[in-house]
């Protein structure tokens, strides 16, 4: 995709929701750790519904250690893979706790040192809590980069292998006014439009400038 396709590609996303925001709920930066590492192949409505039970009760990581690794399972039992999420999450709070007061770090090094933080949680956790201009490339962005041809492989042909190449693809190539708000958009668009299996190309903002090759457009 062209340097001038890209800008009016996030233009129209931007007039469409100027002002996007991550589907998951949360009233703090530890909340927002907390449900960005229990979203991990689950999806945001499941984590929502977990957390609005257990952040009442535990929304510290000293609150969240005190109720110990059952307690804790229990409140997020009906998410993927729970037993694993509530073990490293209150190793998380207890690194938060020993190393950093109890505070979220605002260092990607930090964020990721704590256990069940990857780069993809961290970047989440930088965007969304402290504006940072980070690409948090999760399933969808992957997807959608690679099918529209904003990211390409490292050689401009192909799309990009892995999740890193198209951050920083992505990076590189949207323009620094959009990045704040950049993997806001693109997610939101790859999980309600740009979909999976069958794309809605029809209800597509931005179809004109996507190069995918399958793409599904009324015939009339």
């Amino acid at each position: 995709m062209s340097p001038s396709a890209i800008e009016s590609f996030f233009a129209t996303l931007k007039a469409a929701n100027p002002q996007p925001v991550t589907e998951l709920e949360y009233t703090s930066v530890f909340e927002l750790l907390a449900a960005v590492l229990l979203s991990a192949q689950a999806t945001d409505v499941s984590v929502n519904k977990a957390t609005r039970e257990l952040f009442p009760v535990a929304n510290t990581p000293q609150k969240m250690l005190a109720l110990g690794q059952e307690g804790l399972e229990s409140y997020i039992k009906t998410i993927g893979l729970y037993r694993s999420k509530a073990r490293h999450l209150l190793e998380a709070c207890r690194m938060l706790v020993a190393q950093h007061g109890g505070q979220v770090p605002r260092s990607r090094a930090a964020l990721e040192a704590l256990p069940g933080v990857g780069r993809k949680t961290a970047n989440v956790v930088l965007n969304s809590a402290f504006g940072e201009a980070t690409m948090a490339v999760d399933t969808h962005i992957f997807r959608l980069a690679n099918r529209t041809g904003l990211a390409t492989g490292r050689t401009g042909r192909g799309p990009a292998k892995n999740p890193y190449e198209v951050e920083m693809q992505l990076l590189k190539r949207v323009p620094p006014r959009y990045l704040v708000d950049a993997h806001h958009w693109l997610i939101l668009h790859g999980r309600y439009v740009c979909q999976a299996r069958k794309p809605k190309c029809g209800e597509c903002i931005i179809a004109d400038l996507c190069e995918y090759k399958g793409k599904l457009l009324p015939t009339n």
